[in-house]
Formats: C-alpha cells, structure tokens, sequence
C-alpha cells in the first residue's frame, strides 16, 4: 500500500501480500557487546538505549502513506500481514515514524526488516522473517536454519544503503563542513515566538510549540551509522533512532506497551547546561521545579497525555512531583506515567501512538487551535520531526518515542536537523532561541560541527 495524494490510497490485495514465516535463536554475539556494534549499514533499521533495544537489517515488506487517514493505513496493512502469516506462530517486527502533521508532504512509512537483532539485560536474540515460497523451508530443522540465519545476516550487515535512503544526486559538494540557515532564520524563529506569545495573551492558545531547523552540509558523505553510534554512546539515557532517513537520539518516550502495560515519559520545561554556573549541585533544580513558567509548561505536557490515555487504561499511575533529567547538553522536568491496558481488545502500541499524538509538548494546548497556529507560524513542514517514531511486534508490544533530538538526511552531503520549544505567556524569544540551538547540540556533536 501506498499513497500519492494526502489521505488517499489503494489498499494492497491480500493474495500479494508476503507470507512470513519467523525463526528466533539465541544471539549470544550481542550478549556482552553494546547493540550499536551491530549497526554497520546506514540501512540499519534502529531502537536502541543503554546499548539495548532492537536493530532491523535488510527489508521484507514496506508501506508508505500522507494525509489524514496516514495511521489507519500503515495499521491497515500491518493487520494484513499479520493476517497473512504464513504460520500462526510467526513473529513479526515492523519500525514506524509517522509525519507529525496530515499535511506534510512527507511521507510516514512502516518497514518490515527480514533480520532483528533484539537485547535486553543478558538476553538477545536474531529473529529471520522470511516468505517460505522463497525456498526457505520453516520445517527445517533448528541448526539448519541457524546457519542459513548468520550467512544471511553476514550479508545484510555489509549490504549498501542505496535504495533504501533514496538519496538524490548532489551537483556542488561543499569543500567543508558547514551549518547553514534553513527555512527558518534566527530572525524568524524570534519573530514567530512572539507572534505565539501574543496569541497566548489573547486567549486563543495557553501553549504553543514552534520549531525551526538548520541544514548541516559536509564535505564527506554522511555516515548514518557512525552518526547513530555518537548519539548512542553519549546519549545514553536517551532512545536512538534511525528510520529510513529520519535519525536522532530522543529523550521523551511518547508510549511504550510491554504485556498489557503502558508507560510514557513526558519531557516539558528546559535548561541549557552550557551556561549553567559552576559547583551549584541544586541550580537544575531550583531554574526548573521552582520556575512558575517552567512547572505550568510542564503541567499543561502531563495534562495532554493523561487525558488523552485515561479513556483507554484500567489505572494510571503518574508522579504528582517531576523529576530533573540530566542530559549532557540539557536538563528537562520530567515525568514519568505507568498505566494498565484492559485484558480484552487492549489497543496495541500504534493505537496508542496514534491517540496520544500530537501531545502538548509538541504542539501545544488546546490541541486544534496549536497545530493550526504551527502552520501558519512556523513556516516550514516538519516532515517527520517531532512525530511517533519506534517499533510494534505481532503481539501489539512496541514503543514509539518523538522523533525529537534528531534530522532527516536529505543528500549524501546534507542533513537538516530540527529544535522546537514550548511557547507559554512568560516565553523570553531571546530565551527559546537560545534553548533551540542547545536542542541541536546532540546531532552538531555526532557531525563534529
């Protein structure tokens, strides 16, 4: 399935779709090593945090999809592939990122990669989905399978990325490295919070989220991989992702579903580290849970994401008092949400993404009145920056976070990264210019810029 108009498409029949079989080992090459050793292609499909998560290499199945109905469409053909397992039992593994707005001309899209390679604690594991038609024969025996498994997978992790990023050709390599203006200039970006600023006095909005974007060029081709590898060992804390293009190391978890039970980690109020004084062990604390303007940003993100999940939970837990995150270019409040899913006809990971999408700490509050201010202030499409980005299985386990932190490779030279900050009545446009460019701290240091 894929769609070339904003919220239309033609669905694919059933009888086309891949039969997938699935086999799973034990993978003790990953057990004491950190995951990203593992990413070794730009291609690589990637989740990972604290040197866990999960790695997709190669492709079996994808689908791409714009506009209004762009969630129903990838669940749609996502339901079709489970329905058109091959075997009860297969186990499957898609990696989304979804485009924050209907209106963008960016595409969101769900892969399916023919490799996983999944750790957590001492256990991991390599999953092969396959099409038995294929030649493959799921009956065989288990060693069998396991050799024919790590020839594959010698071959996926040494594969060329082309074909998969679609990077255009590029006319003028630059000679250097350079950070250039993107759509939005510093002038710009100022002009547009305080455009935000008075909408919020006039009553219309009581937060608003606008971001700009910057375009990094570089004299040597990008290297996707080496990228995800900075962000994921120094960024630990953070989730690391890469999704056909779409790469960065976010530290808000939008919604994770793990055997019927739903956590989110909400992320709204932050402060630069860079120009925070020396030996003042409580500074963090004291600019952020004592900041007025801080702590009713904050609360206006957990509002937006509780009230959105309550109607779908049996219980929800949430901190009544955020904590202080400490990243290594930013310190954020931050608040953690744990919640049960019902035992029968629970929504699944991609449900509950679609749900809570977009919250307050991407768009702003009241919702509908913030994403059309976003349009109409910020003066460029977001793509997929700032929407759900992550990975759902066949049993509706998955975790999507927001694609914060991060860019979109636009070329094999040029990179273009993105920062937003959450508008309220209080926000300095001065302040927020300077805190978006400490949010674009994380990909400069990964590009060395």
């Amino acid at each position: 399935m894929s769609t070339g108009t904003q919220g239309t498409s033609t669905p694919t029949p059933l009888a086309s779709l891949p039969r997938l079989a699935s086999a799973t080992f034990d993978f003790p090459a990953a057990v004491n090593v950190p995951l990203d050793d593992f990413v070794t292609t730009d291609s690589a499909l990637v989740w990972l945090r604290n040197s866990e998560g999960m790695i997709g290499l190669g492709e079996v199945f994808s689908v791409a999809a714009q506009g209004t109905d762009r969630f129903h469409e990838l669940r749609q053909a996502w339901n079709e592939l489970l329905s058109a397992k091959a075997s009860s039992d297969a186990e499957l593994f898609a990696f989304v990122a979804v485009a924050f707005s209907h209106t963008s001309a960016h595409a969101s899209r769900l892969v399916v990669p023919e490799m996983v390679i999944r750790k957590k604690g001492g256990d991991a594991y390599l999953t092969w989905l396959f099409d038995p038609e294929s030649g493959i024969a799921p009956e065989a025996d288990h060693e069998t399978l396991r050799e024919r498994a790590l020839e594959r997978l010698a071959v996926l992790q040494h594969e060329s990325s082309v074909g998969h990023l679609d990077f255009p050709d590029v006319a003028d390599v630059p000679t250097e490295d350079r950070l250039l203006v993107g759509h939005v200039s510093d002038e710009q970006y100022v002009e547009s919070i305080k455009r935000g600023v008075e909408r919020i006095n006039s009553g219309e909005l009581t937060k608003l989220v606008l971001a700009r974007d910057a375009v990094a060029e570089l004299a040597q081709p990008v290297q996707v991989s080496r990228i995800l590898k900075e962000l994921s060992v120094r960024y630990r804390d953070c989730w690391t992702y890469s999704m056909r293009g779409l790469i960065g190391a976010t530290p808000e978890m939008l919604i994770q579903v793990i055997n019927g039970t739903a956590r989110a980690r909400v992320l709204a109020g932050t402060l630069d580290r860079k120009s925070a004084p020396v030996a003042d062990p409580d500074y963090a604390k004291r600019a952020l849970s004592e900041d007025e303007k801080q702590r009713h940003e904050h609360q206006l993100a957990i509002d937006s994401l509780t009230s959105q999940l309550l109607p779908y939970v049996t219980h929800m837990d949430a901190h009544i008092e955020p904590f202080v995150l400490e990243l290594p270019n930013v310190w954020h409040l931050a608040s953690d949400v744990t919640a049960k899913l019902p035992s029968k006809d629970a929504p699944n990971a991609l449900d509950l993404a679609e749900i809570l999408h977009p919250t307050a700490a991407v768009c702003g509050t009241p919702t509908v009145a913030a994403a059309s201010a976003i349009l109409e202030l910020e003066g460029m499409d977001r793509g997929r920056y700032a929407g759900p980005v992550g990975w759902i299985d066949s049993h509706g386990n998955g975790e999507f976070g927001i694609a914060l932190r991060g860019g979109i490779v636009e070329s094999a030279h040029r990179i273009r990264l993105f920062a937003g900050c959450g508008v309220v009545a209080a926000s300095d446009p001065a302040s927020e210019l300077a805190e978006s460019w400490a949010k674009m701290r994380p990909m400069q240091q990964a590009l060395n810029l």
